[in-house]
C-alpha cells in the first residue's frame, strides 16, 4: 500500500483544518469571572461593549485593574461612551506575556491600544509606552503623559500564547485625550417609544429611577435590547415590587435589559445564558433564552415569561413586550417551575375515599442541581465569544479522506 503523491500534501491541510476548527476562542468575561477582585472591571466591559470586541480579537492583551483602582475611576463619573474610551486603553492589540514585558527589546516600546483603532485618538494618545524600569519593574503610560509612570506590572492572570494575555496593572491608564467628552449616542427616547406601545406603567417606572433611565439610554447606542411587562402584568406586580428596596427596585429594573442588540431571529438561534444591565460581580443576574418553535421564553429561577410582541427592532435597538415581569432569583426566592400538561394516556391519581373526582398528579418536578451551577459568564450572547463544538463530523471527514489516500 503506497501513498499518492499528494497524500503528505493533503494529509497535512486536513491536519491543519482540524485543528483551527476545533480551538475554543477565548471569553473574557468567563476568564475574570475566576477573579472576584476584578469584578468591577469586568462589569464595565459588558457595559460599555468592550468584551465582545476583544472575545472577536485574535491576538490581544488585556491590562485588568482591581476594585479599589476601578472605584478611582468611577468617581468621575464619566459617561458610559466616554468610559469606554478609557478602558480601550487598557486593551493592547499584541500579545504582552510576563516573559516578554520582561525581556521588551531595548528597554522600551510603544503598543496601540483599541482606542487608538477607533480612530478617536487625536496623535499618539492611543499608544501606550511599555518600559522596564529599575527594580525589575515594567512601568505602564499613555505615550502623551510626558513620560509619568502611573501604572506598573502586577502579575499574570492567564496566558494563553499568542491568542490572548491577561494581566493585572496597578493603576487606571487614561489621558485627557480619552477622557475627553465625545458625542451622545443617538437621541432614541425609550421611554416614550414604551408608553405609546402598551408598557407606560413599566416607562413611568424608568423615569422614576433617574439613574437606571440613564443607564438604559447610554446603551442605546452600542447595542441594547429592553424586555418590557405589559401594563396589565406590571399592575399587578407592584405590590411585590415596592416591597423592595431602593437598590433592589433599579436592580430589577435594570434586569429587564440586555446589553447587546438581538432581533427576534436571534434570540430564535441562541438560546442559552443571558447577562443584564443588572449583572455585576459575584450578583449573575441573569436569565435563559429558550425556544419553543416560534414562542420565545425568558426563564429565571423563580418565573418563566414569553415575549408577546415586538415594540421596535432596528439595530441597535429592540424592544420586546412580556408577558410576566422577570423576577432574579437573588431578589426573589427561586421556586421550582409548574409542571408540564401530563402527556395523554397517562395515569391520573385516584381520589381520597369519598371524592366522586379523579385528579392529574400535580406535582412540581425536582430542580435541576444543574440550574445553579451555570454561570452567568459563560453567556456567549453577551460577550460575542465562539466556542467551536461537536467537531465529531470534521473528526470523521478526515479521517475519512486519510483512509483514501492509502489506498
Amino acid at each position: 500500500m503506497k501513498l499518492s503523491p499528494a497524500a503528505p500534501l493533503s494529509l497535512s491541510l486536513l491536519l491543519l483544518l482540524l485543528l483551527s476548527a476545533t480551538t475554543s476562542a477565548h471569553n473574557i468575561t468567563k476568564i475574570l469571572a475566576k477573579h472576584p477582585e476584578f469584578s468591577t472591571f469586568n462589569h464595565y466591559l459588558t457595559v460599555t461593549h468592550l468584551a465582545a470586541e476583544i472575545n472577536r480579537r485574535q491576538t490581544i492583551t488585556v491590562c485588568a485593574i482591581d476594585n479599589a483602582a476601578m472605584n478611582e475611576l468611577l468617581e468621575k463619573h464619566l459617561p458610559t461612551y466616554t468610559l469606554k474610551n478609557v478602558l480601550s486603553l487598557h486593551v493592547f492589540a499584541d500579545y504582552f506575556g510576563a516573559k516578554k514585558l520582561h525581556q521588551i527589546t531595548k528597554g522600551s516600546t510603544l503598543t496601540a491600544t483599541m482606542f487608538q483603532a477607533t480612530g478617536e485618538a487625536p496623535g499618539t494618545s492611543g499608544y501606550i509606552n511599555i518600559t522596564n524600569m529599575k527594580g525589575g519593574k515594567v512601568g505602564f503610560a499613555n505615550e502623551d503623559n510626558d513620560g509619568h509612570f502611573t501604572a506598573t506590572f502586577v502579575k499574570t492572570v492567564l496566558e494563553m500564547p499568542y491568542n490572548i494575555s491577561v494581566i493585572q496593572i496597578s493603576h487606571v491608564l487614561t489621558s485627557a485625550a480619552a477622557e475627553a467628552p465625545v458625542a451622545a449616542p443617538s437621541d432614541l427616547n425609550i421611554t416614550t417609544l414604551m408608553s405609546e406601545q402598551g408598557c407606560k406603567a413599566f416607562s413611568d417606572l424608568l423615569k422614576s429611577h433617574l439613574d437606571v433611565s440613564k443607564t438604559f439610554a447610554e446603551n442605546v447606542e452600542s447595542g441594547l435590547t429592553v424586555f418590557c411587562p405589559t401594563d396589565g402584568v406590571l399592575n399587578g406586580f407592584m405590590p411585590k415590587f415596592k416591597k423592595l428596596t431602593k437598590d433592589g427596585q433599579a436592580s430589577l429594573l435594570l434586569y429587564h435589559g440586555v446589553p447587546v442588540y438581538n432581533s427576534l431571529g436571534m434570540l430564535k438561534s441562541n438560546n442559552g445564558l443571558m447577562n443584564t444591565l443588572a449583572t455585576e460581580g459575584k450578583n449573575k443576574y441573569d436569565f435563559t433564552v429558550q425556544n419553543d418553535g416560534d414562542d420565545v421564553m425568558l426563564k429565571t429561577k423563580v418565573v418563566t415569561a414569553t415575549i408577546s410582541g415586538t415594540l421596535y427592532d432596528e439595530e441597535p435597538l429592540s424592544v420586546y413586550k412580556i408577558d410576566k415581569v422577570l423576577m432574579p432569583r437573588e431578589l426573589f426566592k427561586a421556586v421550582a417551575e409548574e409542571p408540564a400538561p401530563a402527556p395523554k394516556g397517562s395515569k391520573k391519581k385516584k381520589s381520597k375515599k369519598g371524592s366522586g373526582d379523579d385528579v392529574e398528579d400535580d406535582s412540581a418536578p425536582e430542580p435541576s442541581p444543574e440550574d445553579d451551577d451555570a454561570p452567568a459568564d459563560e453567556s456567549e450572547n453577551l460577550n460575542g465569544a465562539i466556542s467551536v463544538k461537536n467537531s465529531g463530523w470534521l473528526v470523521t471527514v478526515v479521517l475519512s479522506v486519510i483512509c483514501v489516500a492509502f489506498i
